[in-house]
């Protein structure tokens, strides 16, 4: 029997019992949507982490207090709380003195939160970030109208500064924000550019900030604070050099012996994605594993129905078997159906996947990405769930002794 005549019986089986066959596909419709939803989610996290997170500029890293192992856990945190030093204006200055070699670009930045004003607007807890100038190149800050502040003007601590694309309308619905003064914790800026919009994590949005020199910043809100350091490297190739180079700059300026740990974190994306892999990579394989379960029972569920179609096609096997059709034809024929059922249920499975998810991007902030790896994985799965439900009805179906078979009621 050809395979072609094979697919079109299975599916004229198929249609022939429509309810039984939709009923039958439950499992497998939702087992798919399941597992598809949930790597969907995963792979938005992992996208969102990537774009979001660990881009933190071509060829950057940063010099912290704070490494990213240090973040594992509350008591690797307690502890390097204890042990690491503030990282300072001279740790700046001493890296930018060694750039030129595989070091390019050294800048810093420090973060708190304030209460932004203008007239009647005042904007609650708002996202103060203190840069110095080159911050706006390392870390690809890009202005919607203005621009960012120079070094001069960093250098001179001008109370300038470079607002993001939400707190300028919030305060300046109708105006022009360029050239205003806004009020940063009491104190008068004037603003200079406004930033491109980014978006939001998680549905905290990253245009919320206002950005001032770092020198005006220290000189308001007091030098005593660790800051962190943005280094570039000068090349692709030179990356690792310039991470080895900024790691020997800090272990000597704390004159660190040969065996001790660093008392100071060296940040990449390359870190950030192994503690991510390592806070959700358990949770992410249990997760896929325990909803792929439902697709055990839908392959249950499609084993059981074909073996009962075979007890109701006794008669129509007989018959088949005596006019000619072989073993293997009579086997042919019940895997087809039994994973073209399955496949149809993937498909489906698939499609609602795609609206749930969709669904859940449009009216949460978590986000979504659904792989074309993911979705032919799921196909696959799905229709071998189906073969492998099918081979011991289809085995016997085929063992039936037709005359037998024949006399069946």
């Amino acid at each position: 029997m050809p395979f072609t005549e094979a697919l079109k019986l299975a599916l004229s089986s198929i249609l022939s019992h429509k309810l039984r066959s939709f009923l039958t596909l439950l499992g497998v419709i939702f087992g798919v949507a399941t597992v598809i939803v949930v790597v969907s989610l995963i792979e938005g996290f992992n996208t969102y982490v990537d774009e979001k997170i660990a881009n933190i500029g071509t060829n950057a890293f940063a010099v912290q207090k704070y490494s990213i192992e240090d973040f594992s856990s509350v008591e690797a945190l307690n502890a390097a709380r204890r042990r690491n030093r503030d990282v300072t204006l001279e740790d700046l200055e001493a890296l930018r003195a060694r750039s030129g070699h595989a070091l390019a670009e050294i800048g810093g930045k420090e973060e708190t939160v304030g209460d932004v004003k203008f007239g009647a607007t005042t904007l609650m807890r708002i996202r103060v970030s203190a840069t110095t100038a080159n911050v706006a190149e390392i870390e690809r800050i890009e202005a919607n109208a203005g621009r960012y502040f120079t070094r001069a003007e960093d250098d001179s601590r001008r109370a300038v500064c470079f607002i993001g694309a939400d707190v300028a309308e919030k305060l300046f619905p109708t105006n022009d924000p360029l050239g205003q003064f806004i009020r940063v914790d009491g104190r008068p800026f004037q603003v200079l550019g406004v930033g491109k919009e980014l978006g939001s994590v998680f549905g905290q949005s990253r245009d919320m900030y206002v950005a001032v020199p770092l020198s005006t910043f220290l000189a308001l809100y007091g030098s005593r604070r660790s800051i962190s350091i943005s280094a570039t490297s000068a090349s692709p190739a030179a990356y690792l050099d310039a991470i080895d180079e900024a790691r020997v700059v800090m272990r000597a300026r704390r004159r660190l012996a040969p065996g001790e740990p660093d008392n100071f974190g060296i940040v990449t994306p390359d870190a950030i994605n192994e503690l991510r892999d390592k806070i959700f990579g358990t949770i992410q394989l249990a997760a896929v594993g325990v909803t792929s379960i439902s697709l055990v029972v839908g392959g249950i569920v499609i084993m059981n129905i074909m073996l009962v179609s075979v007890t109701e096609r006794t008669k129509e096997i007989g018959i088949r078997k005596s006019i000619g059709a072989r073993r293997g034809d009579i086997l042919k024929q019940f895997l087809a159906e039994s994973t073209m059922l399955s496949l149809l249920g993937g498909g489906i499975g698939v499609g609602i996947a795609y609206l749930l998810s969709t669904l859940v991007a449009a009216l949460t902030p978590v986000p979504t990405a659904l792989p074309w790896v993911a979705v032919a994985a799921a196909l696959i799965v799905s229709g071998s769930v189906g073969m492998i439900s099918g081979v011991y009805p289809a085995w016997k179906a085929a063992a039936l002794d037709p005359i037998e078979a024949l006399r069946a009621d």
